[in-house]
């Protein structure tokens, strides 16, 4: 890859090149980032203005984590960090738990969490432990747990988004299908997800502003929100209110702090080979884990959200040849600079809930089958692996609809119980804990488990 390579990871491009292609991260990164809290607002009643202002939350959080992460207290490899999906599932939890009480309240318990949780991550990190640590995890545990990611956002993506109107939702998936697999466009292939939303959202705001629909139609767009938002919003520290802290919140997030260890570590191999750079040290690795503990903390200080690597970020980086570290921390300027136009965060803010059904129905079953794919490394015609991978998957499906029904039994138990009913309400924790367990115990040779290099 080195020869492929027009500026290092050390070159500073000429100031248009590095503002044009630092933009071209934020625009790699925009759809997927833009839609978690796109996901969470809704779900918690947040408003319109509210919606905004946690998208700004989220644009603040991820430029100063990708700051963090490219200095030398991270990794320093150009990668940006953007919302993750890992945290949906658990987050969802903590919603339904706390939801009845408000968006301010479950924000706080949220931000709690994501603190507690980046707080562990960050000494997971900086105390070197990775190394010890990641020998136990290997791909018939990482299968799982990302299928059970993808997959059990199912009724997410379909009850509560698409089905409001599935024209708009198949239309978004159709898109993304079309630019991703049958253009030859190389702008529309990185951007499908983008230009799928953007051509519907616009399709259906000139159906609104010519009254062919109605006020009361799922995907009707109106605009007001946008012309009485203020242009300049800092959203600062805390603006939910302070921070609540919950050992059930922070058992349910854990799942999501295993599933982002792992995709991380993975993703440093990948940035250092795009970049044309030797595989990560432990200490890079080490340092990389732990920056992304401490913006997790940031996130939670910022009523914002998780935060990851990004892959979709190496592979620009692979398709234009540009690693240099200062290309993404031009990106993260930029994401800090969106952050205070408020009308920017109002305008996310009024895309319809089916447009963001469609990106999740097509987002969710890629996630889920990356786990397939992860399986791949491993010796799938191996019984041992098929019967862990299957009982893992099924508990993952099985387990959390019989875990919630019975809150009041976990209750009894004390602050262990609600801990218990938290993780096991999560099904990629569930997935996660079973096959890692069952991995581990039983035997099988390195080749077999996937973990030969």
């Amino acid at each position: 890859m080195a020869k492929n390579i027009i500026y290092s990871v050390e070159d500073t491009p000429p100031l248009p090149v590095l503002i044009l292609a630092g933009a071209q991260h934020v625009l790699t990164l925009f759809g997927a980032t833009t839609l978690v809290p796109l996901i969470f607002g809704p779900a918690m009643g947040m408003t319109t203005p509210q919606i905004a202002a946690f998208v700004s939350c989220v644009y603040l959080a991820m430029g100063l984590s990708t700051l963090l992460q490219t200095s030398r207290f991270g990794s320093g490899l150009p990668i940006v960090q953007g919302s993750s999906f890992s945290f949906i599932p658990p987050v969802m939890t903590i919603i339904g738990i706390y939801g009845t009480m408000g968006p301010e309240v479950c924000m706080q318990y949220i931000g709690g969490a994501l603190i507690l949780g980046g707080l562990l991550l960050g000494i997971v990190g900086y105390t070197r432990l990775v190394g010890k640590l990641k020998k136990f995890i290997g791909p018939i545990t990482i299968g799982p747990t990302i299928m059970a990611i993808g997959f059990s956002l199912a009724p997410v993506a379909v009850g509560m988004n698409a089905a409001n109107y599935w024209p708009a939702s198949l239309g978004v998936v159709f898109l993304i299908f079309l630019f991703s697999l049958r253009s030859d466009n190389k702008f529309l292939n990185i951007f499908s997800i983008l230009s799928s939303v953007v051509i519907v959202y616009l399709l259906s705001l000139l159906a609104s502003l010519s009254g062919f629909i109605s006020m009361d139609h799922p995907v009707f767009i109106n605009l007001e929100s946008v012309y009485s938002a203020p242009w300049f919003r800092f959203t600062g520290i805390t603006p939910w209110g302070m921070p609540k802290f919950s050992l059930m919140a922070f058992g349910a997030i854990l799942a999501g702090f295993f599933a982002v260890f792992i995709e991380s570590i993975g993703d440093y191999f990948n940035v250092s080979n795009a970049a044309g750079l030797p595989d990560p040290t432990e200490d890079t690795i080490n340092r990389g884990i732990g920056a992304e503990g401490i913006g997790c903390v940031i996130g939670g200080l910022t009523g914002a959200v998780a935060c990851t690597s990004y892959t979709e970020n190496i592979g620009l980086i692979g398709l234009t040849g540009v690693a240099s570290r200062n290309v993404v921390r031009a990106g993260a300027v930029i994401l800090l600079i969106m952050s205070l136009i408020g009308k920017l965060g109002a305008l996310i803010a009024t895309i319809p809930t089916p447009i963001i059904g469609g990106c999740y129905i097509a987002l969710f079953g890629i996630i889920g089958a990356l786990g397939i794919q992860a399986l791949m490394r491993a010796d799938m015609g191996s019984q041992r692996n098929v019967m862990i991978v299957g009982f893992a998957f099924l508990m993952a499906l099985g387990l959390p609809s019989w875990v919630g029904e019975h809150k009041d039994l976990f209750f009894s138990l004390g602050i262990l119980g609600e801990i218990l009913w938290a993780i096991g309400n999560t099904a990629m924790a569930v997935a996660g804990i079973s096959a890692c367990i069952l991995d581990n115990l039983i035997p099988g040779s390195m080749k077999e488990r996937g973990l030969q290099r």
